[in-house]
């Protein structure tokens, strides 16, 4: 649970310099204020946030997808497509701790112009769930026993059994809603192939311009190969004149070198995940145009150690079987 509280923090810090700006830095050449440059070295390949084999694709598709809500700088709740977060004053967390319900915002519609209602978010669920999907946030549902639309801007939520982690489902990263009536055809063993997945229709404050598969981006003498989604503003978003830019640009590709040195030369405005050595990143904060910022979260890498023999055989044939324990790693 920390970790997926840290990675939403993280897309919430995304997602509020859409709309509210970020602190320009000097620049050695001439920026384009209108245009929110981002750029990860690892590229996205799919804009379906339950599709998604990574963070990258976690963050492209943030910009046009939206979560019931998900959670500020200091762990707390902040609703996006809920009119509200549920507790236990407001009724809507079950005193038993069995079942959440969600009341969400009137009035918001798809970036297509379609109405966004509680079906959409029963659908998201289905559309997890469903073994033939393969979703990648599957994982997050497995204590819900199902999802109920008590009408179209109410949702219920029951869990298998009580669930302190209430504002698990639907919340943050893996939380994203996605529209029933454009992947609906491909609730099944097709969902990989919708067009959607590189096309989204979303809530969210920016919509899909162009997705471009081969671009390039100059960063000194160097000439990194990159694919570049261009996203515009949403017409149908509901906060459309606070939006901070005309445009905002998503490139992938190169590596974390080639990242920090864009955001050095004034390339780009923001690059993530910079694994370069501290005293590198230092060295190119000297040039003015770039800072360094360091983010501390629990989003942590793991060591994972099999605890049987994995040169043993059961009768049955199965190798690495609890029945034969590792005779190193069972020796204190």
């Amino acid at each position: 649970m920390a970790r997926i509280n840290a990675m939403c923090r993280l897309f919430l810090l995304i997602v509020a310099a859409l709309v509210v700006g970020l602190p320009q830095p000097a620049q050695t050449t001439e920026p384009d204020g209108d245009t929110l440059r981002l750029l990860l070295w690892q590229a996205p390949s799919t804009l379906n946030p339950h599709q998604a084999p990574g963070i990258k694709d976690q963050t492209a598709s943030r910009i046009v997808y939206e979560p019931l809500a998900s959670f500020d700088a200091e762990g707390r709740l902040v609703p996006f497509l809920a009119a509200e977060i549920p507790s236990l004053e407001n009724g809507q967390v079950a005193p038993d701790g069995r079942s959440v319900t969600w009341k969400l915002r009137p009035g918001i519609k798809w970036s297509d112009g379609v109405p966004f209602t509680a079906k959409d978010v029963l659908f998201t669920y289905q559309y997890i769930v469903n073994e033939d999907v393969g979703s990648s946030s599957a994982g997050s549902y497995k204590s819900v026993a199902k999802v109920e639309a008590l009408d179209n801007l109410t949702i219920k939520v029951t869990f298998k059994d009580v669930n302190p982690a209430w504002s698990l489902p639907f919340v943050g990263v893996q939380g994203m809603v996605i529209p029933e009536h454009v992947f609906g055809q491909y609730n099944n063993k097709d969902a990989a192939s919708a067009p959607a997945n590189l096309a989204p229709v979303g809530t969210g404050p920016y919509r899909l311009k162009e997705f471009r598969t081969e671009d390039v981006l100059l960063i000194g003498e160097d000439v990194v190969n990159t694919v570049k989604i261009i996203f515009e503003p949403n017409p149908e978003y509901r906060d459309r004149d606070s939006l901070a830019f005309k445009q905002v640009t998503l490139q992938g590709g190169g590596d974390a070198r080639t990242a920090a040195n864009a955001v050095s030369e004034g390339i780009v405005d923001y690059a993530w995940n910079l694994q370069v050595g501290e005293a590198d990143l230092r060295r190119l904060e000297t040039k003015g145009v770039g800072r360094v910022d360091l983010y501390w979260g629990s989003y942590v890498e793991r060591i994972m150690l099999n605890f049987t023999d994995p040169r043993r055989e059961t009768a049955d044939g199965e190798r690495a079987s609890v029945e034969f324990p590792h005779p190193i790693l069972t020796d204190r």
